[in-house]
């Protein structure tokens, strides 16, 4: 397999690694957008969130759950963010977590400064999405 993570965790590409376990490591990114930018990710390879075993998804969690509180302690807040395939901006098809440091004066927005264009929804459009994605 291609896939930069995988050659990572094989320790065959060198890189910070933050903390490791039998499933889940986290290193600092290559590509830092704030000092401290850290990403964390399974051992084992899945493209998406909903890919992962629940244990598996868990076992990453929990890892997250650890590397927020210290990539918080750097700046007093963290964007968490998973880009869930290549339509939504994954560029590695192997699951990841970034932890983003933030502070008042970086230049980065909420999320919803990521998007141009805003969408207007009628009701019936709304309920629509409502009935496609609801589990109960």
């Amino acid at each position: 397999m291609d896939c930069i993570f995988c050659k990572i965790i094989s320790k065959e590409i060198p890189t910070k690694i933050l903390y490791e376990d039998d499933d889940t490591i986290s290193f600092l990114d290559a590509f830092p957008v704030a000092q401290g930018h850290t990403l964390v990710i399974p051992k084992a390879h899945h493209a998406k969130i909903q890919d992962l075993p629940f244990d598996v998804n868990q076992k990453l969690f929990d890892t997250v759950h650890k590397m927020t509180s210290k990539v918080d302690s750097l700046e007093g807040s963290t964007l968490i963010a998973i880009h869930n395939g290549k339509e939504s901006g994954q560029e590695i098809p192997h699951v990841h977590v970034h932890l983003i440091p933030r502070s008042n004066d970086d230049s980065a927005g909420p999320v919803h400064s990521m998007f141009k264009d805003k969408i207007e929804l009628s009701e019936s459009e709304i309920d629509s999405i409502y009935n496609q994605l609801k589990i109960i």
